[in-house]
C-alpha cells in the first residue's frame, strides 16, 4: 500500500474514533424545517445518538440551525439541529436539544446497533 493510500486510512480512522457516539444506517423519510425557506425532503442515511446524516433534495445553509422530522421504531421525533457539513446532497446535523425526541433517538441506536451486531455474527468470513 502506497504511504498516501496509508494517511488517508489513518485519518479516516481518526475521524471515527473522534465521534462521541457510534453510527447506525437507517434509511427512513426525512423532513428539514429551515428558518426561512420551505420544508425540504429527504431520506437519512445514519443515526447517532448526537447527530443524523441524510440526503436532501434542496440545499439548506450549513450552520443554519433547523427542526428535523422523522419516523424511529420507537416513535415519531421532532428535533432541533445544526447543520453541521454538506457534501454534494448528503448533510449531517447535530442535534442541538435535550428531549423526548433524544430518548427515542438513543433506544432506536441501542435496537439497530443489536440488530446490526447479530447481523454481523451471521455473515461468514472469507479466510
Amino acid at each position: 500500500m502506497e504511504r498516501d493510500q496509508l494517511a488517508e486510512i489513518e485519518r479516516a480512522s481518526e475521524v471515527v474514533e473522534n465521534r462521541r457516539h457510534p453510527r447506525f444506517k437507517l434509511e427512513v423519510d426525512f423532513r428539514v424545517y429551515p428558518r426561512n425557506a420551505s420544508v425540504v425532503r429527504g431520506y437519512s442515511v445514519d443515526l447517532s445518538e448526537s447527530g443524523i446524516s441524510a440526503m436532501l433534495r434542496d440545499e439548506v445553509p450549513v450552520g443554519e440551525v433547523v427542526r428535523l422530522e422523522f419516523e424511529l421504531p420507537f416513535g415519531a421525533v421532532e428535533v432541533q439541529a445544526t447543520v453541521r457539513q454538506r457534501s454534494a446532497f448528503r448533510y449531517g446535523f447535530q442535534f442541538v436539544e435535550s428531549s423526548a425526541a433524544l430518548e427515542v433517538i438513543a433506544r432506536t441506536c441501542r435496537q439497530l446497533q443489536l440488530e446490526q451486531t447479530l447481523r454481523e455474527d451471521r455473515i461468514p468470513t472469507k479466510i
